[in-house]
Parts: C-alpha cells; structure tokens; sequence
C-alpha cells in the first residue's frame, strides 16, 4: 500500500500529471476517487449516480488540471467539482435528491440520544430527519460536509466557495432551526 499524499508529494503527483505521466494520475485517481464518492453518495444517495459523478468529476479534472493554481487546496477544488457536477446532474435528471443519510442524522444528535429504546430512538430520528428535510439545501450541505465528512470550517469554505461566516452561519442557523423544530426534549444535546 503507498503512503498518503502529503502536501508536497501531491504537488509533484500534480506537476506529473499535467505533464502527462498515467501513473501520477492513476494515483490521484486511487487516492482520491473513494473520497468523492462518499461525499457525492452522502447527498444523493444513489450509488448509481454517485459512481456516475465520481467518473464525470474526475474527467473534468483531467481537462481542468492545467489550469489548477495550488492556492487553496486540491481537495476543496477537486470537491467543489464533484459537488458543482452532481448539482449540475440532478437538475439535468429533474428529480430531488433523497433525504439526508441516517449517518449524517446521527453524526448531527448523538448517540445517547437516539438510544433510548428502539421505537423511541427510531420517532427520534423520524423527527430529526424530518426536521433536517425542512432546511434549506445549503445549510443541510454544511451539516454533512461538517458532521460526515467532518471537514473543518476553513476546508468547507473553500469547498463549497463561500467566505467562512457563511459557511459558520449557516451551521449555526441550521442547528438552531433544528433545536427549535425538535422541541427541548429532542434537540437539548445537539452537537455544534
């Protein structure tokens, strides 16, 4: 198994790439593609689709990766890619995406919470879905990118392309609007 790409080992994985070389890029490939699928899975919950997506993302970065300037991160541009052309797809295929994933719920209301009793913890998470599907898309975005992907803000920032008070605003109104959907018995523990 090869080592993780640190900062500067993915630079010059990069400079070979754009030069050309298919090991390099079969490496960012490798390295890389699991991760976009997650995310892009996490928030249409079609494998389907999201394989189809991890695909297109990286057949844009083949034709972008020139033009890449390693000012930000790689993994923000690469996921702001993936997330422009799932975006770009599900308006193309005109359906919804399906309702946030029970990891994400989870990830968002601890466990001791949600483990009262089977049926309690089952209306539990019933009602915090339910609440979360209420959200607007941005602020349920930042929820998964923060609780699933437990990106940093900093990283959400420049994934998503947005200055960081947004990115913490909506965090901190969606957690709000949850707390206020789910009542204080529901929501009393809610993770920031």
């Amino acid at each position: 198994m090869t080592a993780p790409l640190d900062r500067e080992r993915l630079s010059i994985v990069l400079q070979a790439a754009i030069g050309g070389d298919e090991a390099a890029w079969s490496r960012i490939v490798t390295d890389f593609s699991p991760q976009v699928f997650r995310v892009v899975l996490a928030q249409c919950r079609d494998p389907e689709l999201a394989e189809e997506v991890t695909q297109s993302t990286f057949c844009t970065v083949v034709t972008k990766l020139s033009g890449y300037t390693e000012l930000g991160k790689f993994e923000s541009w690469l996921f702001r890619i993936a997330l422009n052309r799932l975006r770009d797809e599900m308006r193309r295929r005109s359906r919804q995406a399906l309702s946030m994933a029970d990891d994400t719920l989870r990830a968002v209301a601890p466990a001791q919470d949600l483990d009262v009793s089977a049926s309690e913890g089952e209306e539990a998470l019933q009602g915090l879905q339910l609440a979360m599907s209420e959200l607007p898309e941005a602020e349920q975005q930042v929820l998964h990118l923060r609780h699933v992907a437990e990106m940093s803000f900093k990283t959400i920032a420049e994934v998503l392309d947005e200055p960081m008070g947004t990115v913490l605003a909506r965090h901190f109104r969606a957690i709000k609007r949850l707390r206020e959907r789910l009542g204080p018995s529901g929501a009393e523990d809610l993770e920031e």
